[in-house]
């Protein structure tokens, strides 16, 4: 496709007039092609490539998603690692703080915060995922001839169903009870249900891309797992799977490499505590559960209780050595320093190698924050 254009003064049928170039003006004719094109496959013309990707390595972050507006070239070089590197030799590079949001239709919602300029922006939704039940399954199995038969009296039955029963949290929203980790400058999203159903799946947010990719899934799917991150690498711990008689709590853990992309499988707790339960109801009755995480002094700190909803009994915590690949019990008294009987994560961190732990008080509006050093104290 394309349209022949002729001189303005050339009658349609004749000949344009032919007029001699010499040899020197056909050169800087030339020239000035050549300087043309290179112009317009630079980021910026006239100038060098490799002042101009200084130059956006000085721009500030939030200005990132309208640039690549600007033309195919500059999207990708500022969504190449290259320009963050830069970024990073210069001291430009800024931190952002992630939050994932929970809306009123049960659907998920990650925003980012440049403190600096004070803005937020809404990242790429997570991938819509789902897990087949082997309900599901089965009936996929049916022959198309039995299905026909089948088919209206089965989807009749799930509408009574959904009028009968509201349906539940686990089945309606997706990566409800996954876990956060962050690690090698990414976000990633591990487990939680879907369908009712826990899964194995591992999505990672890259911020240089903007965008969401599935790396390798974990061994065994879990639900409310615990992470923490040590000498670059991100271990998951515990959590819950969907079995028969309700969520069953998993004592295995596992480590995830960011640079081999790959999962190895670490010792599973003992919970030594949880095992000199006085009788052997309460023993059936009380089941253990890893209910936080942190990395402390190049070891992973594991609190831990025993539930049965909506009751909680704290017995402790373990300790992870990963330079002997085992499960030590936790210090005496340092399990006093995180929160007793709260149900769900119990959030601490370590600052300066300081550990810090949350202590929501039962009165509304307040709350302690506790500080182990050599001997727990609170501040």
């Amino acid at each position: 496709m394309g349209n022949i254009l002729a001189p303005n003064n050339t009658k349609a049928g004749e000949k344009a007039p032919i007029s001699e170039v010499l040899p020197g003006e056909a050169c800087k004719r030339q020239r000035l092609l050549s300087t043309s094109y290179e112009d317009n496959s630079r980021l910026i013309p006239s100038l060098p490539d490799e002042i101009s990707v200084q130059i956006l390595a000085r721009v500030p972050r939030v200005r990132y998603l309208n640039l690549k507006s600007v033309s195919r070239a500059w999207k990708v070089a500022l969504a190449s690692s290259e320009l963050f590197c830069l970024r990073k030799e210069l001291g430009t590079a800024e931190e952002w703080l992630y939050i994932l949001t929970k809306v009123n239709d049960d659907k998920l919602l990650w925003y980012a915060l440049d403190p600096l300029s004070g803005r937020w922006q809404r990242l790429p939704l997570m991938p819509n995922v789902f897990v087949e039940d082997e309900a599901k399954k089965g009936l996929a199995a049916i022959p198309r001839r039995m299905w026909n038969m089948l088919g209206s009296s089965i989807r009749i039955a799930d509408v009574i169903m959904n009028w009968l029963r509201r349906k539940d949290a686990l089945d309606r929203m997706p990566f409800c009870g996954c876990s956060i980790g962050a690690v090698d400058g990414c976000i990633y999203a591990l487990g939680g249900f879907s369908k009712a159903s826990a899964m194995k799946s591992v999505w990672r947010y890259d911020p240089v891309k903007n965008c969401w990719t599935e790396v390798s899934p974990m061994s065994v799917g879990r639900a409310y797992s615990k992470t923490g991150i040590l000498n670059g690498k991100l271990y998951v711990i515990g959590g819950v799977t969907r079995g028969r008689g309700g969520l069953n709590p998993l004592q295995s853990a596992e480590v995830f490499d960011p640079h081999t992309g790959t999962w190895s499988p670490l010792p599973n707790m003992p919970f030594a505590k949880a095992q000199i339960l006085p009788t052997a109801f309460l023993a059936d009755l009380l089941k253990p559960i890893a209910t936080g995480m942190t990395s402390y002094r190049g070891r992973l700190y594991v609190p831990q209780s025993l539930y049965c909803w909506p009751f909680f009994v704290d017995v402790g915590g373990e300790v992870y050595d990963p330079d002997i690949n085992s499960w030590l019990e936790m210090p005496v008294g340092m399990g006093n320093g995180w929160p007793a009987r709260q149900a769900g994560t119990k959030l601490s961190v370590t600052v300066n190698n300081d550990l810090y732990a949350l202590d929501p008080s039962s009165s509304l509006g307040s709350a302690k924050i506790k500080c182990c050093k050599l001997t727990c104290k609170m501040i």
